[in-house]
This record gives C-alpha cells, sequence and structure tokens, in this order.
C-alpha cells in the first residue's frame, strides 16, 4: 500500500462510514483493476499530446463502475488533468441536452489543487499566463485571446468574447460582476441582465453551443497547465427510463459525441460513460440506434480474464469473496496506520474476523458478493471506530450487525427481501 497523508486518509475513511465512494486516494482501496493500468496509462498519456479518448464503463448495479471512473479520475489529477463528473438523470441532466451537461460539468470541475468548481481558478491561471505572453511579444491581451481561442470563436464568438469582459470587469474589481460572468461561462443560466449588457452578450448558453463551450474549456485547460480532462457521464442507463422520442434524442447526442471525440474535434478530452449491460444490450438502450451500436461493440462472449482492455466498451466484474477479504485488509491497514494503538487494530481486527464479516454481510445481501463491497466497508470502518475507541471491546462480544433499509441502495433492496437483518459472528 502507498503512503497517503493524514488528510487523505481521513477524506477515505470518512467517506466510507457515509457509505460512498471516496473522491481522493482511490489507489488505496483498487482491488482487481490492475489489468487496467497500462490502458488507463496510455489513454491519459495520448491526451497529453493532443488526443482525444473515449471509453464505455459496463456493469451491474455495485459492480463498482463509480469506483472505477473515480479511481481513473484519482490518476489523471495526480497527473494534472482537470476531472469533471456528471451524473445523468432524466429531470435536470438529460444527456440530450448538452448545455445542461455542459453546466453540470464545470459544477463539478477540479484539479488535485482546486476544488471544485475550479472554473474560475483555471480561467484566472489562465489569463494571467496570456498577460504574461502579450506582455513580451508586446501585443494585446484581447488579441491574443482571439487568437489562442480561434477554433471555439468560428463556432461561438461570444464564448471569447465573454473571456474579454470577464478580464476587464476583473481588472476593474467589479467583483460582482466578475462572478456573474464567471458564472454565464459555466452555463448558468440565472445571471442578471445587467451583468450580460455590461459584456454585451445575450441569451444563456444554448444546446448548439455547448460543443463549442467544451472546446472552449479544453483549450484554457491547456495554456493554464493541465494537459487535459477526464469527463465522466455516470449512470447513463437513465436514458432506458425516457420518452421513446427523449431516448432516440439522447442516443443520438452521445453517438455524435462519441464521433466527434474519434475526429479529434475534443484534444484533450478523455469521454467516460458508464452504464448497466442492459444499457449496450438491451431493446431500451443503444440497440435502439444501429450506428450508435456498432460504435460500442465489444465482444464479451469470452473469458474475463482474456478481456481487450482497448476495446471501446471495458467490462467489469463483480467481486468474489477473496476480493472482498482483501479489500477489508486494505482498509484496516489504512486505518491502523493512523491509529493511536496500530498493534490492537491490526490484532482485536484480525484477518479471520474481516473475512467473517465479509462473509456474514455478503449473505446478507443474498450471497451477492459483487454488490456487498459498500456496505461491508461501512460496518468494518464502524468497528474500527469502536476498537479504536473502547479498550475493552470485543467485536465478536460486543457487535451485533444489523442491516436496516434505510442504508440499502436499490440495487441492495432487491437482493435481500427482509427489511431489517440481524447478522451473527
Amino acid at each position: 500500500m502507498s503512503q497517503v497523508s493524514h488528510r487523505r486518509r481521513r477524506e477515505i475513511l470518512d467517506a466510507l462510514r457515509l457509505g460512498t465512494v471516496p473522491s481522493n486516494g482511490l489507489d488505496q482501496l483498487a482491488v482487481g483493476l490492475e489489468r487496467f493500468d497500462a490502458g488507463v496509462a496510455a489513454d491519459l498519456d495520448s491526451l497529453a499530446h493532443g488526443g482525444s479518448v473515449f471509453k464505455a464503463v459496463r456493469g451491474e448495479f455495485g459492480a463498482g463502475k463509480t469506483f472505477f471512473a473515480r479511481w481513473i479520475g484519482d490518476r489523471a489529477l495526480k497527473l494534472g488533468y482537470a476531472v469533471a463528473e456528471v451524473q445523468v438523470n432524466e429531470v435536470d441532466t438529460p444527456l440530450y441536452k448538452l448545455d445542461a451537461v455542459y453546466r453540470r460539468a464545470t459544477e463539478s470541475l477540479r484539479t488535485a489543487s482546486v476544488p471544485p468548481s475550479a472554473l474560475r481558478r483555471i480561467l484566472d491561471a489562465w489569463l494571467y499566463a496570456v498577460q504574461d505572453e502579450a506582455d513580451e511579444r508586446g501585443v494585446g491581451v484581447d488579441a491574443l485571446i482571439d487568437q489562442r481561442l480561434a477554433a471555439v470563436s468560428d463556432k461561438a464568438p461570444i464564448f471569447p468574447l465573454a473571456i474579454r469582459a470577464y478580464r476587464r470587469m476583473a481588472e476593474a474589481d467589479d467583483q460582482m460582476a466578475a462572478d456573474g460572468l464567471v458564472a454565464w461561462l459555466g452555463g448558468q443560466p440565472s445571471v442578471a441582465a445587467s451583468i450580460k449588457r455590461q459584456a454585451n452578450i445575450r441569451g444563456d448558453l444554448t444546446n448548439e453551443l455547448a460543443p463549442s463551450f467544451f472546446r472552449g474549456l479544453l483549450a484554457v485547460l491547456k495554456d493554464a497547465g493541465h494537459p487535459g480532462m477526464l469527463l465522466i457521464l455516470d449512470e447513463v442507463e437513465t436514458v432506458q427510463r425516457m420518452r421513446a422520442d427523449t431516448r432516440m434524442k439522447a442516443l443520438n447526442t452521445l453517438r455524435q459525441f462519441i464521433d466527434d471525440v474519434h475526429k479529434g474535434e475534443y484534444p484533450g478530452l478523455y469521454l467516460m460513460v458508464t452504464g448497466t449491460p442492459a444499457l449496450f444490450e438491451g431493446r431500451q438502450g443503444v440497440q435502439l440506434l444501429q450506428p450508435l451500436a456498432e460504435r460500442l461493440h465489444t465482444d464479451f462472449s469470452g473469458n474475463p480474464q482474456f478481456d481487450n482492455v482497448r476495446a471501446p466498451q471495458l467490462r467489469l466484474t463483480a467481486f468474489d469473496l477473496d476480493k472482498l477479504v482483501e479489500l477489508g485488509l486494505r482498509v484496516k491497514e489504512l486505518y491502523a496506520v493512523g491509529a493511536a494503538d496500530a498493534d490492537r487494530i491490526r490484532s482485536v481486527a484480525s484477518d479471520e474476523f474481516i473475512k467473517q464479516l465479509a462473509t456474514s454481510v455478503a449473505g446478507a445481501l443474498g450471497a451477492k458478493v459483487g454488490i456487498a463491497p459498500r456496505l461491508f466497508l461501512r460496518k468494518l470502518v464502524d468497528v474500527l471506530d469502536k476498537i479504536d475507541q473502547y479498550d475493552t471491546f470485543d467485536p465478536y462480544r460486543d457487535y451485533e450487525i444489523r442491516i436496516t433499509e434505510s442504508e440499502l441502495g436499490e440495487a441492495e433492496k432487491a437482493a435481500i427481501s427482509a427489511a431489517d437483518v440481524p447478522l451473527e459472528l
């Protein structure tokens, strides 16, 4: 296990206590992902050289799609990339509305040093670099902004126009107007009309302009010192619940996005979508649009051990008990390293105890080990907390594990029939 800071350790354990996927340090928990290492490294390297990448990640509910995407995001951040994660849904972020997707992307945009939303910090860093270059070359800053964004201004001249206006407002220390312009550049629809008049722009971001705004964001990121961006579109299977007409629009939008990535329209972009096998193979998903089905087709008929990790789709297989135990052992060691009495943590939460805990939690979920990691880790951290706090605590004697309906996700509810399941160790 690699070294991890106290702050990062605390963030990981706090997330596990809540039953969520940590935002950072996922290399500490990555079990069974070794076969993807070389492919991920090659994909990220291609972005640094102006390339672009598309990958679809498939797996059943609980297979770890969100974890996998964030694991790649964690690696990307450490290499200087920006990362944005968008939860696709039918209400406020449907896939066919790229303006909404762009807005959510800028809201979640982060770098290794700047939390969401990092848009303003990135924009300021870029303008600082442009100002320095303009001074060195003896040219106007606005002219250089237009030059740097020439590929964007052909289709969306309003993007560099808004950036020039933001620079003027920031220099004039008009913070309210500058904040409004950053919000507008991030796709927010509620910017005051007075600020837009001051910037000489009209209206809000539209679906038609969104692709150009993505290109503009990538250009700004590149010149601000970030080689590219990983954009994760999570839970794309929600398109299957849409009306037939909007479903087709969503699928066609995805097809166009993928085509543009492969044509080099988004240099520096790693586009990743996640979904269940039903999205890719079911009658209400990708198969409805033949051109999209052709682009995403990947043969998964063989042994998963020999899956092609360079294919457009990556298959995540469910956890088995051995992997679940290995994950538990990693979390125990992560916890022990930062504990006041590391030896007590390691001895009381023995390897055998962790195996029994993993077996019990999986058993309560209908022996479906693949959907057990979230609840297992939550229960494990709870046990470790009690061992750390109380010198006389013995998990075999003093800990009764109960899984209640309120802590179950949809996949977990489907795996068990009882709403309240006591577990005996």
